[in-house]
């Protein structure tokens, strides 16, 4: 097994996902340099922050068409507002354009209870996905957000949880991946779901 590369654009917690794969003993870069994650087995984009101002730090960099590209062949997880940059685009703050690799956009959760949604939640697994592998339906997961991916194809839905309305917790599209939670904050369950994606082999 090769290694698994983080994409470094300047927003993200990158430490705690780094320190998720070394407890596994998995090999990982972090970079923002195409031709080092271009030779990485798989590749992590993390986020936290706004969705305009972490696809321009993306785009800056020259990691926008990279990222798409790689998305064709190689799998990609998105956690939290990486996540959310897989879609179309976001109406957060202002409209603004994604990565188009999940077909359906992202928009504040309609809730009568408080945003940001912070704290623990159960999933409720909708498809299967080699990323749920030994997690059990309701298992409980962290979430710190305000704003949903909604696909256009349910069966891209993996897992949704429940805050007012349903969110989807877990988007698949080919190979592109993406958590609305965090995983590296979400005790067994979110170490598996990292362990799930590390290992796997589509």
């Amino acid at each position: 097994m090769g290694y698994i590369g983080i994409i470094d654009y300047g927003v993200g917690n990158l430490m705690s996902v780094i320190n998720v794969l070394h407890y596994f003993g998995f090999d990982c870069k972090i970079s923002d340099s195409a031709r080092v994650l271009e030779d990485a087995d798989k590749l992590i984009l993390p986020g936290v922050g706004a969705f305009p101002s972490a696809m321009a730090q993306l785009e800056s960099k020259d990691l926008g068409p990279f990222v798409r590209k790689q998305a064709q062949k190689k799998p990609v997880l998105g956690i939290c507002l990486g996540m959310q940059m897989l879609f179309e685009e976001s109406s957060e703050i202002e409209d603004c354009k994604g990565l188009s690799l999940v077909k359906g956009k992202v928009r504040k959760i309609k809730t009568p209870l408080k945003l940001p949604h912070i704290g623990w939640n159960a999933l409720d697994i909708k498809n299967a996905s080699p990323l749920l592998k030994n997690v059990s339906d309701a298992s409980f997961v962290y979430f710190v957000h305000s704003f949903c991916g909604v696909p256009e194809n349910p069966e891209h839905i993996i897992a949704s949880a429940e805050y007012g309305e349903d969110i989807c917790a877990i988007v698949q599209s080919g190979y592109v991946f993406g958590c609305q939670f965090h995983p590296e904050k979400s005790g067994t369950t979110g170490l598996q779901i990292i362990k799930n994606f590390a290992e796997m082999n589509i």
